[in-house]
């Protein structure tokens, strides 16, 4: 007999502050000390060892070990989609200007755990599917696919279709962002396109943390391929 998804166990391990707090800081897609996690969440040390060894029993993150630390990261690409999907759901704080503005730049453009999100995100998804290099697959709503006209300006580009096709994950999926409402492209292309853009200066990542910045070379190339940043 099948045992049933244990949801309520799963929903204490995130319904605690802490917890979610520390798996927010892990949507940065680096992997992260105890001390860097606790520092973060706002606690103690002490206190974040009981919670990260709560987070790793219910394998939401796992640890690695070299020299004196230990980091911790997503244990799947799953728990990284159920992050963002709790971020896209939940109310809104209230916000004064000045925090506002802080979060301006997430909003722009951003790591969705390792692929692009924000405005940038959304805007490229979108260029792509004007241009039909990408298309709504058939099996469901989320399953997205390349034509043979996207793989091919794709590889022009520099993107490495094929390999992103043969990862142990999905390909390529709608993933519904929390700041624009609309989606951005997941999957392991979405990964691949977002590393091509970083090792090709296109963009650069803003250091321990989620946020990126556009070059200047970016912007003319993104506004090659129709997208404004």
């Amino acid at each position: 007999m099948d045992a049933e998804p244990d949801l309520v166990r799963i929903a204490g391990a995130v319904g605690d502050a802490t917890r979610i707090r520390m798996l927010a800081l892990l949507m940065e897609g680096r992997a992260l000390t105890a001390k860097e996690l606790a520092l973060g969440a706002g606690v103690e040390p002490g206190t974040a060892t009981s919670h990260l060894r709560r987070l790793l029993d219910d394998a939401l993150v796992t640890s690695t070990s070299q020299g004196r630390h230990k980091y911790f990261r997503f244990a799947s690409d799953d728990v990284a989609q159920l992050v963002e999907t709790l971020m896209r759901v939940a109310p809104r704080k209230p916000a004064s200007r000045v925090t506002q503005d802080a979060h301006e730049p997430i909003r722009a453009a951003r790591y969705c755990y390792d692929h692009l999100a924000g405005g940038l995100g959304t805007g490229l998804l979108a260029s792509m599917m004007k241009k039909r290099w990408i298309e709504g697959g058939s099996r469901d709503a989320k399953e997205l696919v390349v034509t043979p006209k996207g793989e091919k300006a794709l590889g022009v580009l520099g993107v490495d279709v094929e390999s992103a096709r043969a990862k142990r994950r999905q390909f390529a999926c709608r993933c519904l962002d929390w700041s624009e409402r609309q989606d951005h492209l997941g999957g392991s292309l979405g990964a691949a396109i977002a590393d091509h853009f970083r090792s090709s200066k296109w963009i650069e990542r803003q250091k321990h943390s989620r946020v990126v910045r556009v070059t200047a070379t970016g912007r003319d190339k993104l506004k090659q391929l129709g997208v404004s940043a």
